[in-house]
């Protein structure tokens, strides 16, 4: 009953911003642009300290290599949830960060508002390559532009019981094709189980999200020094479950 009033809450107050970003949003683009980051920079932290304080749910931000972590790179990552997106915001205050997601996701309100207002790559879901690739590089010409941080999830959708699926290239080889970064590969955890209403109402209480860097690759200067990044980033995002469910004797179900 506390985990639903506590997502009641939160989706109320979420939904006065949403209210807001409507109103802004055909006025003015340096307005909906200013709200937008206003919201996650106070909103984001809200949710997650909420979600400790109310029902205890935890969110494990580990320091390993943050504070080497260029001021201009790519961040790749395993992918359980929409969460996700929210989660990394609060793992990274302060960074400019755009994320490539679904087109589908634009439309989502809210955060579809913000994605559009902050100009994220919404790409979309399959059959249309060209328009993708296009897409893709004006993304990445805008990121390099202006000194933000792109944030890809390899597996192109999300995980439905937390395992590791397939990492794909084409996506990642487009963004480094013109403008190479280094490479922070992140780990994070536990988002599938509230990835769902019903996920939500099950496994808030007392649930936990963990996200953590594992390694920062130099700006791959090949294609097969990309692709050791993607196999070797993949390889690396599993280790890290593993170790993490065997510690705390939490397993996939």
């Amino acid at each position: 009953m506390l985990a639903f009033i506590v997502v009641f809450g939160l989706v109320y107050i979420a939904g006065l911003g949403a209210i807001l970003l409507v109103l802004v949003y055909p006025v003015s683009k340096k307005a909906r642009l200013a709200l937008s980051d206003l919201y996650i920079k106070t909103m984001v932290p809200m949710v997650f300290k909420a979600f400790n304080v109310y029902v205890h749910f935890r969110t494990l931000r580990y320091k390993d290599h943050k504070d080497k972590l260029p001021e201009h790179c790519m961040i790749i990552a395993n992918h359980q949830s929409l969460l996700d997106i929210i989660l990394f915001m609060y793992f990274f205050p302060g960074k400019a960060l755009r994320f490539v997601a679904k087109e589908e996701l634009g439309k989502a309100p809210l955060i579809g508002q913000i994605l559009r207002a902050q100009e994220h790559a919404l790409i979309p879901r399959s059959g249309q390559p060209a328009r993708t690739m296009k897409l893709l590089d004006a993304f990445s010409g805008r990121v390099i532009a202006r000194g933000q941080i792109p944030v890809l999830f390899p597996e192109g959708h999300r995980s439905r019981d937390g395992s590791v699926g397939t990492f794909y290239a084409a996506g990642f080889r487009r963004l480094m094709k013109d403008h190479p970064l280094p490479v922070a590969v992140c780990a994070l955890d536990g988002g599938y189980r509230i990835a769902t209403l019903d996920g939500i109402f099950r496994n808030l209480r007392n649930g936990y999200y963990r996200i953590k860097i594992l390694k920062i690759y130099p700006a791959p200067p090949s294609k097969e020094a990309q692709m050791h990044i993607l196999e070797e980033g993949k390889a690396l995002i599993q280790a890290q479950l593993d170790e993490w469910r065997a510690n705390d004797g939490y397993c996939i179900r």
